[in-house]
């Protein structure tokens, strides 16, 4: 994005760097600004590799979406999905079978603005404007009431979403309380920045990332990450490095082995 930026919300500043926009310009998106661009390569040089992990968490997102269509769900919950981009939800699970319906949810105004002008036309997908706390703004939302039948699996997708999230505010909470909402049945997708995991210098870059955005990322452990999963039933191989989960060779795996456990990636089944 350059040039006119009359079109941008007013409480959205060009000049802040936003996480769903960094990550859009490592997928080589163009819904992005100059900030975004410029905290994005500084991250590059700090942590060599980093876009190739965010490319592998878009290539979980789609093999945790098929596998849940092939698993018999036609209903998706995506929270902090972000900015469109390539391979978005709805397009996976839709190109299997045209009945899937989908639920985007996410706060940045600009996220929520493109990802409207992407559906138009398409009535079995919408998107919220809300904060992932705000369960029942989402759950009681015009799209959500009307695409959503929780009295069927749900496939709840939360990728790259809880690490901005502090422990003060509780987020196994937070996923507990969408847990307690779902069937049956229902799936459970998680990506999560590793804190011990064999990245180089993702302190430096967290420091870096904290610094220019309004958004501090929290590394967690793999015990930490795996309490997300609580009440549910982790699918093998359970909670691993992003491209280690049931790869088919569409995504590849990094010689760097820091950067394949860099996010942690899993998929549960509600009992």
């Amino acid at each position: 994005m350059s040039g006119d930026l009359s079109w941008v919300p007013p409480e959205v500043d060009p000049t802040v760097p936003h996480p769903a926009r960094v990550y859009d310009y490592w997928l080589d998106g163009a819904s992005n600004f100059a900030a975004d661009r410029e905290l994005a390569e500084k991250i590059n040089k700090i942590m060599p590799g980093v876009r190739e992990a965010a490319r592998f968490n878009r290539a979980f997102l789609r093999r945790a979406a098929v596998f849940m269509v092939e698993s018999g769900v036609r209903q998706f919950l995506d929270i902090g999905s972000g900015l469109p981009t390539a391979g978005n939800l709805h397009e996976i699970v839709q190109g299997l079978d045209p009945s899937c319906r989908v639920v985007y949810v996410d706060r940045d105004p600009i996220a929520v603005a493109h990802s409207t002008l992407l559906l138009s036309g398409n009535d079995r997908a919408a998107v919220v404007h809300a904060d992932a706390r705000d369960r029942a703004t989402i759950i009681e939302s015009e799209e959500a009431r009307r695409l959503l039948d929780f009295s069927q699996p749900v496939g709840l997708f939360m990728l790259l979403l809880l690490h901005f999230m502090p422990d003060e505010w509780d987020p196994a909470g937070i996923v507990a309380g969408y847990r307690d909402l779902l069937p049956s049945g229902s799936y459970l997708a998680v990506s999560h920045v590793a804190a011990d995991g064999e990245a180089r210098n993702l302190g430096d870059a967290v420091r870096v990332y904290d610094q220019n955005t309004h958004n501090q990322p929290f590394p967690r452990t793999h015990a930490e990450v795996l309490r997300f999963f609580d009440g549910f039933d982790l699918v093998e191989p359970g909670l691993v490095g992003c491209p280690m989960w049931r790869p088919d060779g569409m995504g590849g795996i990094s010689d760097d082995p820091g950067i394949n456990s860099l996010p942690y990636a899993g998929v549960a089944r509600k009992p």
